[in-house]
């Protein structure tokens, strides 16, 4: 029970913490920070975009990295983290898909183009639902949790091809790098790393309360296969 608690306060914490960082970063999206010359107030989405860009890379190396740890121990724990991060990824990927046309639309005056990196991230977006299907389209748990996560590993091959589609095949898409560091004014670069950790401590958030409604649900299951077996 002490255990419980502690991670019941943990999440609280971490929820608190979550909330006031992204309080701090709308506050600087849309009243500290300067707008851009050329783009003017629409830039601002840039902090969205590449924020919730950042965390979607992130999630879906989470699920490479505890698939690979669900295959070599079988231990379930490692499936529920990484179908709970696989399902926010999409979400953020989704996200990410949304914003981009918009800030595409005034910066290349189309919503869509089918350039590289917005090609793979479509590419992207479709390989973890397609995971998310996997894992609804099978009932038998052992069997979902292999397939899930042999093609978590598998689909993560184009989260580099994504980041590094830009320099591969030398394109237009705007870039947060340079090759002569940081393209942005000192404001502009404070408010992008508060976004980023604004949206990294809303994933920790949301992969905690996801993974555990997840072990509820297997908890559940478990259950019920114990009450057959006993009116068996």
């Amino acid at each position: 029970m002490a255990h419980v608690g502690f991670k019941e306060r943990l999440s609280a914490v971490l929820g608190l913490t979550t909330f006031i960082v992204m309080m701090v970063d709308l506050f600087l999206i849309f009243i500290w920070v300067p707008e851009e010359k050329t783009l003017g107030a629409v830039q601002k989405i840039f902090y969205f975009h590449v924020g919730t860009a950042w965390v979607a890379f992130f999630a879906f190396f989470v699920v490479f990295l505890f698939s690979i740890l669900y295959l070599k121990s079988r231990n379930s724990k490692w499936d529920r983290i990484a179908a709970a991060s696989a399902e926010i990824g999409t979400v953020f990927t989704t996200v990410v898909l949304i914003t981009g046309p918009i800030w595409a639309k005034s910066s290349w005056n189309a919503w869509w183009t089918w350039e590289p990196r917005l090609t793979t991230s479509l590419i992207l977006w479709f390989i973890y639902v397609a995971y998310i299907l996997i894992r609804a389209s099978s009932t038998e748990e052992e069997k979902k949790a292999r397939l899930s996560a042999v093609f978590g590993i598998i689909g993560f091959i184009d989260v580099p091809i994504v980041f590094f589609s830009v320099k591969w095949w030398n394109v237009s898409h705007p870039m947060v790098f340079d090759q002569g560091g940081m393209n942005l004014a000192p404001e502009m670069f404070i408010t992008l790393m508060v976004s980023v950790a604004a949206f990294t401590l809303f994933y920790f958030y949301y992969l905690t309360k996801a993974a555990a409604l997840f072990q509820a649900r297997d908890d559940l299951r478990e259950l019920k296969r114990k009450m057959r077996e006993r009116l068996n």
